[in-house]
């Protein structure tokens, strides 16, 4: 599109998708040898903590140094071909609502970009197989085709969402009072903030408590796929999934998709 005034932007790890994109990226590069199993290992640990409880602000410095450290030395397009194995496994795992979000947004002429702690090299590519505007995610300093193990701008989480935001709406001339935000964790706030419409999507309970504070919407997605696809035939006669993603974005409350179905609520307005 590219010509609209306002944006949605979506964090990606546990709100468009349920889980860890790092975790992905880690069993690829492990597969193709690029890092030792005992490292894999700990991805999967940390993955099914955060899948749970999210991430703290330490853990998610733990994760961007240890992916800086891992990949110094190695060639930029090496990382780059693991994405024909990353994205088709991240894409299973984006939410049928996440899904429907980008739909309705785009039919309402807003441009989507999802905003992420995670590697540009899988951010971008994700963005574009889901028909958004683009990715913004975390860049590694490259020289001669190789990482120098450190960043290339900020370290896009908190502050570091709000700047790359800021940067773009003024690049694309975004009016951030008819935007969105979606995200799932605290560590959001400053995104959040800039936006006229922020979302609380499984939040934490801090972002909980801040968007029940502020009367942000709070909306519960499935925690498993099998069940929104159930709850999506249920309501199969009343718009399919758009219907659920209104009856999901009730302005207050917190309503879970399976106490959704067959209920008649007035849709959020967009």
């Amino acid at each position: 599109m590219g010509t609209a005034n306002a944006a949605a932007f979506f964090d990606l790890d546990r709100t468009l998708i349920s889980g860890s994109s790092a975790f992905y990226f880690g069993v690829a590069a492990w597969r193709n040898k690029l890092i030792p199993s005992r490292d894999l290992v700990r991805d999967a640990a940390g993955a099914a903590s955060f899948k749970l409880f999210g991430a703290t602000d330490e853990s998610s410095e733990a994760v961007r140094d240890r992916i800086l450290q891992a990949v110094e030395g190695l060639q930029q397009a090496d990382l780059i071909a693991l994405n024909e194995e990353i994205v088709p496994r991240i894409l299973e795992k984006v939410r049928p609502e996440s899904r429907g979000l980008i739909d309705m947004h785009h039919e309402a002429g807003r441009d989507c970009w999802i905003v992420s702690a995670s590697p540009q090299e899988v951010v971008e590519p994700l963005a574009s197989a889901l028909g958004m505007e683009g990715g913004i995610g975390t860049r590694s300093a490259v020289v001669d085709g190789r990482y120098t193990g450190e960043l290339d701008g900020p370290f896009v989480y908190g502050e570091g969402k709000a700047e790359a935001i800021g940067k773009l709406s003024a690049e694309r001339s975004y009016d951030l009072r008819l935007s969105y935000a979606y995200s799932d964790s605290a560590s959001d706030l400053p995104m959040m903030e800039m936006v006229g419409h922020p979302v609380a999507v499984n939040p934490d309970r801090p972002l909980e408590n801040v968007a029940n504070q502020r009367g942000w919407p709070v909306v519960e997605f499935a925690r498993r796929t099998k069940a929104v696809v159930r709850t999506t035939t249920a309501l199969s006669g009343a718009g399919s999934l758009a219907a659920m993603t209104y009856v999901l974005g009730r302005r207050h409350g917190r309503i879970s998709s399976e106490a959704a179905r067959g209920r008649a609520l007035k849709p959020w307005r967009w």
